[in-house]
């Protein structure tokens, strides 16, 4: 296994990333865009989900692929930035067949980030219908991760979180790729280290190469939460999108997402947890025009696991220091 050549989500054919950023309200929107519709799923661990249309993805379900999906800050309040981009969508033509209309089919998730202290105070309407629109419309094989989209405003227990990304090429040829928006209420650092519970699975110093620490930590197993930090504890949610090039069922593409949560607990510790709406979106574009073997979807799945604990670590590395930020970013 070895990353693809842009180490990006967009290594897998028939994909693209757009980002709106809101400094000043510290959130944003990120937007994965299907070239063509494409075979999806999802699955929720986390005990505090926010989403959209996640419903429809259950593979007894009848739509089978999606246009778009949207990874959004802003809480329950963000879920309007997938109005936005089906609004751009549908301008294009795009959408499931219904008679003459189209229905652009446009699955979303939020994190929970209102008290970040970005300035929330927006009026009557929220930003995130116009943010969302934004995005699409910087959809992109090149992307900016860090502080960025829906990563903008995220946080985790110990440093700033941010939007990460990831990819890996197998030996069969297939290729995986892993988005993410951090704000877990756990840590993806090892104790009060700045080492990542990532590192196993790091590739070319990517997320700095410290590896793990020797010797390890005693307070290691202790878990660091925002609630043992802050007084609250609520603003969290690791929210991801799991893509492949490979030709899958919705009931393969939703045991990818299953496979992809291993790399949450991979590089956040704890995750998963009641004050956490961690979820799992899985895409397959089928651009490679093969279905996997049974032993070639077996590291197709192992593969979804470590390379979305890469994109945990990366995306909390990427971040960049702002004014008035309530945690250190890892890079200082």
């Amino acid at each position: 296994m070895k990353p693809g050549p842009k180490n990006r989500i967009t290594d897998v054919a028939g994909l693209k990333v757009g980002n709106a950023t809101d400094h000043a309200l510290r959130s944003g929107v990120t937007v994965v865009l299907c070239d063509e519709p494409a075979v999806a799923a999802v699955q929720v661990l986390g005990g505090a989900p926010g989403t959209r249309e996640t419903d429809l993805l259950e593979p007894h379900n009848t739509v089978q692929t999606v246009d778009a999906l949207v990874l959004s800050g802003g809480s329950a309040f963000g879920l309007d930035a997938a109005s936005g981009v089906q609004a751009a969508l549908r301008g294009a033509g795009r959408g499931f067949a219904v008679g003459p209309f189209r229905v652009p089919i446009v699955p979303a998730a939020i994190l929970f980030d209102l008290m970040n202290g970005g300035d929330k105070d927006w009026g009557r309407y929220p930003p995130y219908r116009e943010l969302g629109y934004a995005a699409l419309a910087n959809a992109a094989e090149d992307f900016e991760t860090g502080s960025a989209g829906a990563g903008t405003g995220a946080l985790t227990a110990t440093f700033k979180g941010g939007l990460g990304s990831a990819s890996t090429t197998l030996e069969a040829g297939f290729t995986v790729g892993a988005l993410v928006a951090v704000n877990a209420l756990g840590s993806a650092t090892v104790g009060e280290t700045r080492h990542f519970w990532a590192s196993p699975f790091e590739e070319a110093q990517e997320f700095g190469g410290l590896g793990l620490p020797f010797p390890f930590p005693a307070d290691a197993r202790i878990p660091r939460t925002k609630m043992s930090r802050r007084p609250t504890g609520t603003e969290n949610t690791t929210i991801a999108v799991i893509a492949t090039d490979a030709v899958l069922s919705k009931a393969e593409a939703k045991r990818l997402a299953i496979a992809a949560h291993d790399g949450f607990a991979r590089a956040l510790w704890p995750a998963h947890t009641p004050l956490d709406g961690d979820l799992v979106f899985a895409l397959a574009t089928g651009k490679s025009g093969r279905t996997p073997a049974p032993e070639d979807f077996i590291d197709l799945c192992a593969a979804a696991a470590s390379t979305m604990a890469r994109a945990i670590a990366r995306g909390v590395h990427d971040a960049t220091p702002m004014p008035g930020d309530k945690m250190p970013s890892w890079a200082r």
